[in-house]
């Protein structure tokens, strides 16, 4: 069975959570905190836990956005909605990850090679975010 990601789309006033990875995965250098869901975990937990475990923050999930098989890593990934609980946004998981970022909406797509995943978009920039 193939391997599922789960990614991380934490919020908080006007600004979302992206990671700098410790090692590059070809173009993907910045991106959503993220990794494999557990068995027996939902992809919710997976993204809670990889927000916690990556970045050093507590969050909650709202919802699932979507999903993709990602074009620059091949891999399933599921994108969970996320809302920014406590903690302090930093490189918690040092093997993993470089550096942690609040970045405006509008700064994400020059970071994000190939753009932002349209459902992401359409969540971060639409009426309904919390």
């Amino acid at each position: 069975m193939e391997q599922m990601i789960a990614g991380a789309v934490v919020v908080h006033q006007g600004e979302v959570l992206l990671v700098r990875r410790a090692v590059p995965e070809g173009r993907l250098v910045w991106q959503f905190p993220a990794g494999k869901v557990e068995p027996g975990e939902s992809h919710e937990e997976a993204a809670v836990r990889e927000a916690l475990e990556e970045a050093g923050v507590v969050v909650e999930a709202l919802t699932v956005i979507g999903e993709r098989l990602h074009p620059l890593t091949g891999r399933r990934v599921v994108y969970a909605a996320c809302w920014w609980l406590s903690g302090v946004a930093w490189a918690a998981s040092q093997r993993e990850v470089a550096e942690a970022a609040w970045v405006p909406f509008d700064e994400l797509p020059p970071r994000i090679p190939g753009g932002v995943y349209g459902p992401v978009w359409e969540f971060l920039t639409g009426p309904a975010l919390p």
